[in-house]
């Protein structure tokens, strides 16, 4: 038995190297717990506390689109993920960091998993690019996603490799192959990336009907049952959006897209060389030149560079779709066709990652074949690669970057503090934040007027606005990204434009701040939690109650009710 253990090792030696690496990659999370220091943005600031919110106050399942109190007097429910959202309940029978470790172990081993397979059933056979496989499945994997999306980017080369498996075997294909496929909607986004997913799929299945003359049943069969699985998990989001009066969200109101044409073109290669905050792959110093590079020698070798030609064509189309969506030319059909306005159909570049990842894959397969000494320089390639990107892990990168670990950010003992100096019961008052993120405050059970969240009513950005109108006349940049964007809902400050991490090693008095108190009584206010000094409260007809903070919290916070 132990010979055939060690033979299975030796054998698959690049495969256990990749699973120790990955093991490694994802240990801080498992060792420091809440002591980690993950991203804040789109994640700490939002995600994660929608999760929470859900977990602690529900409703989780509803029939109709009840209203969460906790904030802005009211969100509606079909605002926040789907009780069919596996990551839902990972935060019902977790704590906020155990269940975020686990998605995020889910998220790295199911890209690695997949593109595993995609590569080894379906770009290479050869046992002997074990090394690249394997290699460029565990750099896939430890690439920054967006930690909230799961298996949205990072499970792609897994659901394609299963499509292209249904098509290839049909009803022959084994049990467990459907079964993860119809697992993959609990855990990943329909509308950031899998309904782009299953349009290419449709699209493909449309080209085998034409070309072969017969219909492909099993393949039809996947798209549309994933498709469902879709629709009835977005069940609240469907029905409040067409079978009810539901609200007008704040996204009607949403104008993006007055690039030039020279910022245009300048987005589009900013795209195609580094991606965008969600779906980086960290192509543009390694990746490219040797996609490049590769294409020359099958040039030179008479070989014409199809595949790689191809991908390279494709990531360039959408890099520049997504730049374009942007343009001011397109107004035209933005304003004509709200869905176009309210939709952003730019997000198909979320395939960038994948396929620049195969892209590396077959460029360092001819490398291999036609390089002397092409093994040892792809073991070099692979290993730059990964070695930059573990330097991403999120406690290396977000730790030398300053930023506050899961504990610091929302500072519980230091919140609930300020809870009880307040002495009520907290529903029954309501709360705005300034300099921090106000995702800090609901994390602690506190009842907010401003957040962040992808939709809210209409209405309510209109009558939040009356309270920061002043600062947003003193900022355009502000103004325009709150009146064209909007889903930051935020007690803006002018000098401190989009920085809203304001430390007790870094809290430099407001001077002047024009906010209009009588408009956040109006709404509900009853206090405001600053992170830092405002000079003028006495101005604004507000009176200072006290000043919290502690050694285990980075923040120190003034807090100031409305007299």
């Amino acid at each position: 038995m132990g010979s055939r253990l060690f033979t299975h090792i030796s054998k698959n030696k690049y495969i256990w190297l990749a699973g120790i690496i990955l093991a490694t990659y994802l240990l801080p999370y498992y060792i420091l717990g809440e002591d980690t220091h993950i991203r804040v943005h789109d994640n700490m600031d939002s995600n994660i506390v929608w999760y929470q919110l859900l977990a602690e106050h529900g409703p989780i399942f509803t029939f109709e689109d009840a209203e969460l109190p906790q904030v802005i007097n009211g969100l509606p429910r079909s605002t926040l993920p789907s009780a069919f959202d596996a990551v839902v309940w990972l935060y019902v029978w977790f704590e906020p960091m155990t269940a975020y470790t686990i998605s995020q172990t889910i998220m790295r081993v199911g890209a690695f998993i997949g593109m595993y397979l995609l590569l080894s059933r379906f770009v290479f056979k050869q046992k002997s690019r074990q090394l690249i496989t394997a290699g460029v499945s565990l750099c896939f994997a430890m690439l920054p996603y967006w930690p909230s999306g799961a298996l949205s980017i990072a499970g792609l080369p897994l659901a394609l490799y299963l499509f292209l498996m249904i098509r290839k075997h049909g009803w022959d294909t084994p049990k467990r192959h459907w079964l993860v496929l119809l697992l993959i909607p609990f855990f990943s986004n329909f509308v950031l990336t899998f309904v782009f997913f299953l349009g290419v799929m449709g699209l493909f299945w449309l080209i085998d009907w034409y070309r072969k003359k017969e219909l492909n049943w099993p393949w039809f069969t996947a798209i549309c049952t994933m498709t469902a699985i879709y629709v009835v998990k977005n069940y609240l989001l469907i029905t409040s959006m067409f079978f009810s009066e539901g609200f007008t969200s704040h996204r009607e109101e949403m104008d993006l897209g007055y690039n030039s044409f020279e910022r245009t073109y300048e987005l589009a290669w900013e795209n195609f060389l580094y991606g965008l905050t969600h779906d980086e792959a960290h192509q543009a110093y390694i990746i490219v030149p040797l996609v490049l590079t590769a294409m020359l020698i099958l040039a030179w070798k008479n070989i014409p560079p199809k595949k790689l030609l191809a991908l390279w064509a494709v990531n360039l189309i959408l890099a520049t779709w997504y730049a374009f969506w942007y343009w001011e030319g397109m107004r035209v059909l933005k304003d004509n066709f709200m869905v176009a306005n309210t939709f952003n159909f730019a997000r198909i570049h979320f395939f960038d990652p994948a396929i620049w990842y195969i892209a590396f894959a077959l460029a360092l397969a001819v490398v291999w074949r036609h390089v002397k000494w092409g093994p040892i320089l792809v073991a070099v390639l692979i290993f730059m690669q990964a070695y930059h990107l573990f330097g991403l892990n999120e406690e290396l990168k977000y730790r030398s970057y300053g930023m506050p670990t899961f504990a610091e950010f929302y500072s519980e003992e230091l919140f609930q503090e300020i809870e009880d100096y307040i002495g009520e019961d907290q529903s029954d008052y309501r709360v705005v934040s300034i300099g921090m993120h106000p995702t800090i405050a609901q994390f602690n059970g506190f009842y907010t007027l401003d957040t962040y969240n992808n939709s809210y009513p209409l209405e309510y950005k209109h009558e939040f606005r009356k309270i920061i109108a002043g600062e947003l006349e003193k900022n355009p940049t502000l103004k325009n990204y709150f009146d064209d964007w909007g889903g930051r809902l935020y007690m803006y400050v002018a000098e401190h434009g989009k920085d809203y991490l304001f430390t007790k090693n870094r809290n430099e008095p407001i001077e002047q701040l024009d906010i209009n108190t009588d408009a956040l009584e109006e709404l509900g206010g009853d206090y405001i939690l600053s992170a830092v000094p405002i000079s003028n409260y006495e101005e604004l007809g507000l009176e200072y109650e006290e000043t919290f903070e502690n050694d285990q919290s980075p923040w120190e916070i003034r807090l100031y009710s409305l007299s």
